[in-house]
């Protein structure tokens, strides 16, 4: 089962945290532990306020919190829209009246099936530091706490980004993080795999164990993803993306929508038709 299709699915259990940090312990390189998840839609301050829907929002063993999203189609801004996920979070568990040392250090996950842009690598990860221009060198910081100062550096306070390219990833699965490229790309898992988190995904979310319904809901999600990549090359290769995704939005609507009203048949909830499909809440309902 792809990750795309089960991170919304189960992963979101506090029951299946040990996926999710192994998951997150090979991207880090270092062990994650999560000890709660969170919410993962923000509450709106006001009624013109915008909601921050994310597909696991995550706080580990430090008190940090961690974003997770699965991106499967192009989304022009999709930049501001991290950078708005990322805001979203820290101010969301920040009161009024707080002090600001109660910020939060967010990390941001994306897991994009659709090509952001020009790279070579299939992962990319982006720290704040301040660099002294002339000398090279990172500023650290000193703050007093408890009656003395100590030292941190912005990195341990500001915000991190990493851009997971699943479809850059052409390698053999050698390494545990290779081997989860290959399960993000293909839903693969090797037989001999000491990848952390892969062993238990292997129990957690096989394909027999899915309902029928869902089992041809998922098959559709593949279709849909697999025509999708397919036209989004094709497009790339004639040199006019931009256009032709705009085409395309427009003129997949028709199927979305037919293939919405056929899960809806089927007994499917209309969230899952919604997280499935990528229509909203109220074009379900309206089915």
């Amino acid at each position: 089962m792809r990750f795309d299709w089960a991170i919304k699915r189960l992963l979101c259990q506090k029951a299946n945290c040990d996926v999710l940090e192994g998951f997150l312990t090979v991207f880090f390189g270092k062990p994650i532990k999560i000890i709660e998840i969170l919410a993962s839609e923000g509450n709106q301050e006001s009624y013109d306020d915008k909601y921050n829907r994310v597909d696991i929002k995550a706080k580990n063993s430090k008190d940090e919190i961690i974003i997770i999203e699965v991106q499967n189609t192009r989304e022009l801004y999709y930049l501001e829209r991290i950078l708005y996920g990322v805001a979203k979070a820290i101010t969301e568990h920040i009161s009024l009246g707080n002090s600001y040392n109660k910020v939060k250090k967010v990390y941001s996950i994306s897991i994009l099936y659709f090509d952001i842009g020009k790279g070579t690598d299939y992962l990319y990860h982006r720290q704040n530091r301040f660099i002294g221009v002339h000398t090279h060198d990172e500023l650290q910081v000193n703050v007093k706490e408890r009656n003395a100062f100590v030292t941190r550096t912005p990195a341990s306070i500001f915000p991190e980004y990493i851009l997971i390219r699943v479809n850059e990833f052409n390698d053999v699965a050698v390494t545990p993080l290779e081997e989860w490229m290959r399960y993000l790309k293909e839903g693969i898992i090797r037989p001999d795999t000491t990848a952390p988190g892969l062993n238990e995904a292997r129990e957690k979310l096989r394909y027999y164990s899915m309902t029928p319904q869902e089992r041809r809901a998922y098959d559709e999600h593949l279709n849909a993803v697999m025509i999708q990549n397919d036209v989004l090359s094709s497009a790339k290769e004639e040199g006019n993306m931009e256009g032709r995704l705009e085409g395309i939005a427009e003129g997949r609507m028709d199927e979305r929508l037919k293939n919405a009203k056929g899960m809806k048949n089927l007994g499917i909830a209309s969230d899952k038709i919604a997280e499935i499909t990528g229509l909203s809440s109220e074009d379900v309902e309206k089915l």
